[in-house]
């Protein structure tokens, strides 16, 4: 039976490249077929992800949502793969289109994807948008298995859960809370986030390779860092 994996997180959280590292971790997993999907039109994830692809070579999630009709061709035409990971499929928005470029889906349009999503993978990883009034990532919240709350350990995202908690009331029985560890600095309060999230699964480890991967477009590519790796398996084995 396959599953949706539901990632929230407040802006600049590191809640992009830990759920697309999460999906990483679960194609190692017997070679499972997964999908990340992005709903984010700020910063459409295809731009980044793929910075060195051709336009013609990336094709939008958007254009499905903007037909009439949804149809399983259409959402397979529109998955992005790479030869390295031939199982997990890359969906999300590409470079210059923004909230303005398609009409907002409806319910039921975004309903029937959701369908064909767990039609199509045994996982689906869904990268929320942070922005509340997102109807794909609201929806997303309530028909995923699981909502890994990704917490990076500083004011402005304890701030952000603090604020907008009332979205994830009434899903504790299928919450999974971690502490992301985005930067390297010298003090983080992660005992007083911990204390005050309570349950917390996971810490998961500041990553200089993966900070390169960042900045050199290469995220979409294997990540050397075996610490980062086992706690990101690790996970990966309670969202299971």
């Amino acid at each position: 039976m396959s599953k949706i994996i539901a990632v929230c997180g407040s802006p600049e959280s590191g809640k992009t490249t830990f759920a697309l590292k999460l999906a990483h971790s679960l194609n190692n997993k017997g070679k499972k077929k997964v999908l990340y999907v992005s709903f984010d039109l700020t910063i459409p994830a295809l731009s980044y992800l793929f910075p060195n692809c051709k336009d013609s070579e990336l094709y939008s999630i958007g254009k499905v949502l903007d037909n009439t009709d949804i149809y399983r061709e259409d959402v397979l035409r529109s998955i992005v793969t790479t030869k390295n990971m031939p199982e997990l499929g890359y969906l999300g928005f590409k470079t210059k289109e923004n909230k303005n470029t398609y009409a907002r889906p409806t319910e039921d349009k975004i309903s029937q994807l959701f369908f064909y999503l767990r039609a199509i993978a045994d996982y689906v990883v869904i990268d929320c948008d942070s922005d509340r009034s997102s109807v794909m990532s609201t929806l997303a919240k309530r028909e995923a298995d699981t909502v890994i709350q990704v917490v990076t350990p500083n004011l402005k995202s304890v701030s952000y859960f603090v604020s907008n908690g009332d979205q994830f009331e009434n899903m504790d029985d299928k919450t999974v809370k971690v502490i992301n560890i985005k930067d390297n600095d010298i003090y983080l309060p992660i005992e007083e986030v911990k204390e005050l999230f309570k349950k917390v699964e996971a810490v998961v480890p500041y990553s200089k390779a993966l900070k390169q991967q960042a900045i050199t477009g290469s995220l979409s590519e294997t990540l050397n860092d075996k610490m980062y790796t086992d706690i990101l398996s690790m996970i990966s084995k309670v969202v299971e």
